[in-house]
């Protein structure tokens, strides 16, 4: 038997007017989610431990089975794993985003934040302008790290946790209230502001109709994290396929491998064709139990409250994940089990994580059901399945 979850981040929302009362998910032409769901279980999970805050991090580390309460040590340290950064016992790791704020005539903390993606900005671009802040700024005491598109890390050595706002938290908003307390971080901020407001990348992007990407935003604090293995954990061999430091980086502090796929970006327009054939290789060919194949799209298109571009990415996961897995599955004569779901909602209406129970869907290729849902919100609540620990969830899949 073979094990997959593929989790489309950010993936369910609510009922919205435009799509006819529909949430993205019910509006969305899913054809192998509707064929799938009527063999499969569908249910609700509960992903967010209660008092904790919603986000991927959380929500993923729960989906693949590491209760957030045990194991979260902070955002980004995940991410440094992922890096390749070498953690000391008293470093802190920090999300080092490169986002766009106005570039209006006045001060800098009545700017307001546009865009916490800089219209997903590459990766090769914006390590250019993080090493052009890095010239600047980077000490002994503070170390800049290039991740992957607007997503970047810094090593604050014998820093302390401290609390900074997400920046997809405030997006349209006027910064000044959200700024850092401590004084360093908030210097920096400015100055990277400065150093990157005319950078040429940033000229060209303008003219090109793209978003500057013009200021470093910290947030994410955390130590070293201490996972343990996956395979000693659950007794089945794991790979992750992920665009993202974050999911990488979960996969690496659990021993798991990771596939690098290229084309893969986090974005809309992302390798899923590359993706699936990572996933599938893995599983037939490499001796691989598990994959987990993780989708930004839906997630990103939440933030950037896109209801068209939701749709889309939901789309795209149906067409070019979902199905061709299970179709190349079959194929292959492999008996397999799959989850699909997100690791927390992306409401369009508040464009940012809520923690509100998400939908899930277990199919199994030597267990077809005979059931009339589809796979949705509503119809996962409905269904009468609930998952009230999410930790727990990754269990069920594995039972045969």
């Amino acid at each position: 038997m073979k094990y997959v979850i593929v989790l489309g981040d950010g993936m369910a929302d609510e009922p919205i007017e435009s799509l006819g009362g529909k949430t993205p998910l019910e509006y969305a032409k899913t054809p192998a989610l509707d064929a799938l769901s009527k063999k499969s279980e569908v249910g609700m999970v509960h992903t967010i431990p209660d008092g904790m805050k919603p986000g991927s991090d959380t929500a993923n580390l729960s989906v693949i089975g590491y209760n957030p309460r045990e194991y979260y040590s902070g955002r980004s340290p995940l991410e440094a794993l992922s890096i390749g950064v070498t953690m000391k016992d008293t470093d802190v790791a920090l999300r080092c985003n490169i986002v766009t704020i106005s570039e209006d005539d006045v001060p800098f903390e009545e700017k307001t934040i546009i865009d916490h993606s800089s219209s997903e900005i590459s990766t090769e671009e914006c390590a250019v302008l993080l090493r052009a802040v890095a010239e600047q700024l980077a000490t002994e005491e503070f170390q800049f790290y290039v991740g992957t598109s607007y997503r970047h890390c810094l090593i604050w050595d014998k820093g302390e946790v401290i609390e900074l706002t997400q920046p997809h938290d405030v997006l349209g908003q006027v910064i000044g209230q959200y700024l850092p307390e401590n004084k360093k971080f908030y210097e920096m901020m400015k100055k990277s502001y400065d150093i990157l407001v005319n950078h040429p990348i940033n000229q060209k992007r303008k003219e090109q109709g793209l978003n500057p990407a013009n200021c470093c935003w910290f947030w994410g604090a955390g130590t070293k994290p201490m996972l343990s293995s996956f395979e000693e954990k659950t007794g089945k061999k794991g790979i992750m396929i992920s665009a993202v430091d974050l999911l990488k980086g979960i996969a690496v502090g659990a021993s798991m491998a990771v596939a690098e796929v290229e084309g893969a970006n986090g974005g809309l327009h992302t390798n899923y064709e590359g993706k699936v054939d990572a996933a599938v290789k893995a599983l037939t060919e490499d001796g691989y139990d598990f994959a987990y194949i993780h989708v930004e799209a839906p997630d990103e298109m939440g933030h950037q409250g896109s209801v068209e571009r939701k749709v889309q990415a939901i789309e795209y996961l149906d067409g070019r994940v979902i199905g061709p897995v299970a179709e190349k599955l079959a194929a292959a004569g492999e008996d397999f089990r799959m989850l699909v779901l997100p690791d927390h909602p992306t409401p369009i209406r508040v464009r940012t994580h809520t923690a509100e129970n998400v939908p899930y869907m277990l199919y199994d290729s030597t267990n077809l059901k005979n059931e009339t849902w589809n796979y949705s919100e509503e119809e996962g609540r409905e269904s009468g399945n609930f998952v009230a620990e999410g930790h727990k969830l990754i269990d069920h899949l594995f039972e045969v």
